[in-house]
């Protein structure tokens, strides 16, 4: 079941690797003793040949791994693999004990030129490039620093007594843009020590993608288009939350689509879910007055949206309340000053938590057949 993940977003046209070491980090949100990894070249332009993969604990704010917890992960009993373009690989499964909310340094050696590396560039954390095959080593000497996540979309364990996987499928508040980097304060991050908190073992799949949106291109494919692989793809899936991406068509698509547009796409990823006994939790949209996209006629579309979503029709498994968590009750279509990051449609850490804590743990405890 999947314990973290985080979607391929597009090629990196200025980043390519050769005869190079990866050490990239993530953060678990359930524990088990058993971990794969899932390594994407869904954007790469050529084979993609990749060696000397291991997993480890991590210290944190450093290039350093725990080496008793260092173990090597194989592909089909090979210490390597090749993948096309558009594809993707799965390890063999590795026995390592992962705690829930850990931090986890997936390393991998880059022998060849890899062309434009398919990339997430928007991880809030910081990992590691050094120079070698270097990754069975404790640290990475004089190894560079990077703030996306590349090639790694999954991290998948074996568990006792878990429910089953929560994805959250969103843009860039999904995905934590504004909240503290390399601290794990994005709001999906916050759901999974409330989940745990409450006795639940549900893994946390982070979907987000900043810029994205439902009904058409944005950054990366739109909701609609990868529905299929962020969502109904993902090992272990039960439920998902579909976040922020309206705000983007709202924002950023020109002419502003109509609020029966957005609800009739959102319906669409309904029935898609339903179709897979997922259920689908809906959030409302956050308000945005003074961002630098804000219209009049997006605002009134984001109302209408959010109160189809509240009512009895909306088909909703249940709603996730983000608007009415983050607004300024004096001024309803702006968020609460203490929640606000500064640009007036990102929220900050405290905002982060107050999203969080608008999902009710009892939802991920009923049965709902579809």
């Amino acid at each position: 079941m999947g314990t973290w993940a985080t979607p391929p977003v597009h090629a990196d046209t200025h980043r390519s690797f050769y005869q190079q070491t990866l050490r990239q980090i993530v953060h678990t949100s359930i524990g088990g003793t058993q971990a794969r990894i899932r390594i994407s070249n869904l954007f790469g332009s050529r084979p993609l040949h990749i060696e000397d993969v291991h997993l480890a604990r991590w210290t944190r704010g450093t290039s350093i791994i725990l080496a008793n917890t260092d173990r090597l992960a194989l592909f089909n009993g090979q210490p390597s693999v090749t993948i096309p373009p558009g594809a993707s690989a799965v390890s063999d499964p590795v026995t390592i004990t992962l705690p829930a909310l850990s931090d986890v340094a997936i390393s991998m050696y880059l022998p060849d030129h890899t062309g434009p590396a398919t990339c997430n560039p928007d991880a809030h954390q910081t990992s590691y490039i050094a120079v070698g095959d270097v990754s069975g080593d404790t640290t990475l000497k004089n190894a560079a620093t990077t703030g996306s996540w590349y090639y790694i979309t999954n991290l998948d364990i074996q568990a006792d007594s878990w429910r089953g996987a929560l994805v959250t499928l969103g843009a860039s508040i999904t995905n934590g843009y504004k909240s503290t980097d390399n601290a794990n304060l994005r709001w999906p991050d916050i759901l999974a020590q409330r989940l745990l908190g409450a006795g639940l073992r549900i893994g946390v799949l982070n979907e987000g993608i900043s810029g994205n949106r439902l009904l058409t291109y944005g950054a990366g494919e739109s909701a609609e288009a990868r529905f299929d692989r962020d969502v109904l793809a993902q090992p272990g899936v039960r439920w998902v939350i579909f976040s922020d991406d309206p705000i983007n068509d709202l924002g950023s698509t020109r002419p502003i689509p109509k609020a029966d547009q957005l609800i009739a796409g959102m319906q669409q990823l309904i029935d898609m879910a339903h179709r897979h006994h997922i259920q689908f939790l809906c959030s409302t949209l956050t308000p945005y007055q003074g961002a630098n996209y804000w219209t009049p006629a997006g605002e009134t579309a984001r109302e209408e949206v959010n109160a189809f979503l509240r009512s009895k029709t909306s088909g909703c498994d249940a709603v996730m309340d983000q608007d009415l968590a983050t607004h300024d009750p004096a001024h309803p279509t702006q968020y609460l000053p203490a929640y606000d990051s500064g640009d007036h449609l990102h929220p900050n850490d405290a905002g982060m938590q107050a999203i969080a804590n608008a999902v009710d743990p009892s939802i991920f405890t009923q049965r709902k057949s579809h």
